[in-house]
C-alpha cells in the first residue's frame, strides 16, 4: 500500500469515527490536469457534525501517519469543509451543500469507490 493510499484509508477512518455517511473515494491518478491524486468525500447531518468529522480526520492522519494538512477551508460555517493534504483532498459536506455543489460527479471518468456506511 502506498503512502497516499494509507492517507486515504486514514481519512476514511476519521470520517467513519464520527459517523460520517455516504463516503466516496475518487481516484484521479489516471486523469490528466487534476490538482490531486484522490478526493475523499463524505457528509455529516449538521454543521456541528461536519466540524467533528473535520477534527477527527485531522486527528487520525496526525496520529496514524504524522501528517498534517497543508490547508483547510470552510471551518467558519462548516457547511462544506475542504482539507488539503496535497495528494488527497477531503471534502466534508452537509447534505444540502453536497447536493448543490455536486463535487461527486465532476470527474465521471475517475475510478469511484463508495464506502458502506457504518451504523
Amino acid at each position: 500500500m502506498t503512502e497516499t493510499e494509507k492517507l486515504v484509508k486514514s481519512c476514511v477512518a476519521g470520517i467513519q469515527e464520527k459517523k460520517g455517511k455516504k463516503i466516496r473515494v475518487v481516484n484521479l491518478e489516471g486523469i490528466d490536469d487534476t490538482i490531486t491524486k484522490y478526493l475523499v468525500i463524505g457528509e455529516g447531518n449538521s454543521p456541528s457534525q461536519v466540524a467533528a468529522i473535520t477534527e477527527s480526520v485531522r486527528d487520525f492522519t496526525r496520529k496514524e501517519l504524522n501528517i498534517r494538512p497543508s490547508a483547510a477551508d470552510g471551518t467558519r460555517n462548516n457547511l462544506w469543509v475542504a482539507i488539503d493534504y496535497i495528494d488527497v483532498v477531503v471534502h466534508i459536506f452537509v447534505p444540502d451543500a453536497r447536493e448543490f455543489y455536486d463535487v461527486d460527479h465532476l470527474w465521471e471518468d475517475a475510478e469511484i469507490t463508495d464506502i458502506p456506511d457504518i451504523d
